[in-house]
């Protein structure tokens, strides 16, 4: 059995026999940078309206609060502020059930701090009489700030921070970070207590290889931080927490918006021929049961040579997001 034919979309065959085979280039969408580069921007468009509430929460230093059926580009809304702004990397707090505000602000890890001082502590008693011990790691290194702590380090230029899915966390959640959303500014108490002769320690932060310096215990920023705060509509929030954000919500794009997406992100040419894909797309959508990327899917495995008609296939690129499978 040879190899798969240059052109040939088919990888697997599914027949047992072992083959080697040059894998394509990627969808665009699906392109990672290395650990160490910068994150590569993506097309990201959005209307006249929406972009005017963008720039309201900009303006006035409040949390976006973006809403919207799942795929209607919540959460690339974040990345596509940062790019456009040179705003850095986003830092991103996915929030689940289990989700605390201690856990976006900072973490200690004591038992490490422990371990390496009893460690320390049996080194120094088995050490040749006037030798001097090395001195170990301080507590900086056992303090690392999460991505809201990160994003409240003063700074020339705010940071992006993306609250992602804050409808999936515990119902105090949003309450709790009022606090911090009203004073800009949090304490980490394990620094406060401190003597006086260790009153500034650099931390550890969400950013690789960065610290950032502590005085007494108190993180302020110096520029309220550009807060993305994404929400499935799950369940709605306290007044008081939405009083003070500016609420954005993603409609479903139309077909126009459609087209444009999918030349933005595969080139005008990905527009030929597909018309079909683009009307079974819109046939099969209900709110929130298909999200525009698997539109994308579908258009760019066309443009690979697959022969995406009516059937299993384009079910299966096209399948519904809501209820059981």
């Amino acid at each position: 059995m040879t190899a798969p034919q240059q052109g040939d979309w088919r990888l697997f065959r599914g027949d047992g026999d072992a083959r080697p085979v040059d894998f394509p280039e990627a969808p665009p969408w699906r392109r990672f940078a290395p650990a160490d580069g910068a994150p590569r921007p993506r097309p990201y468009l959005i209307g006249p309206d929406e972009s005017e509430v963008v720039n309201a929460a900009l303006l006035l230093r409040r949390p976006l609060l973006v809403t919207g059926h799942p795929g209607t580009g919540k959460s690339s809304l974040a990345h596509a502020v940062a790019h456009e702004l040179a705003l850095g990397r986003v830092l991103t707090w996915p929030v689940n059930s289990r989700s605390t505000l201690r856990d976006a602000l900072y973490d200690y890890d004591a038992i490490g701090r422990l371990r390496e001082s009893n460690l320390r502590r049996e080194a120094d008693a088995g050490g040749s009489v006037g030798e001097r011990p090395e001195r170990g790691p301080d507590i900086g290194s056992y303090v690392r700030l999460g991505p809201l702590g990160t994003a409240m380090v003063p700074g020339e230029r705010p940071r992006v921070l993306l609250v992602d899915e804050l409808d999936k966390g515990d119902v105090d959640l949003p309450n709790d970070l009022l606090t911090v959303f009203e004073e800009g500014e949090f304490e980490i108490p394990e620094l406060a207590r401190l003597p006086e002769d260790q009153s500034r320690v650099d931390v550890l932060t969400s950013d690789p290889q960065v610290r950032a310096p502590v005085t007494r215990g108190r993180v302020r920023c110096s520029e309220f931080p550009v807060v993305v705060i994404t929400s499935n509509g799950e369940r709605e929030f306290p007044p008081a927490f939405l009083r003070r954000c500016v609420r954005l919500d993603l409609a479903e794009p139309d077909e126009q918006r459609l087209r444009e997406i999918v030349g933005a992100h595969l080139g005008d040419a990905a527009l030929d021929g597909v018309d079909d894909l683009l009307h079974a797309f819109l046939g099969r959508r209900a709110p929130g049961e298909l999200a525009t990327d698997q539109l994308l899917n579908a258009v760019f495995l066309r443009k690979g040579g697959l022969d995406l008609e009516p059937g299993a296939l384009l079910d299966a690129v096209l399948h519904r997001l809501g209820g059981a499978v």
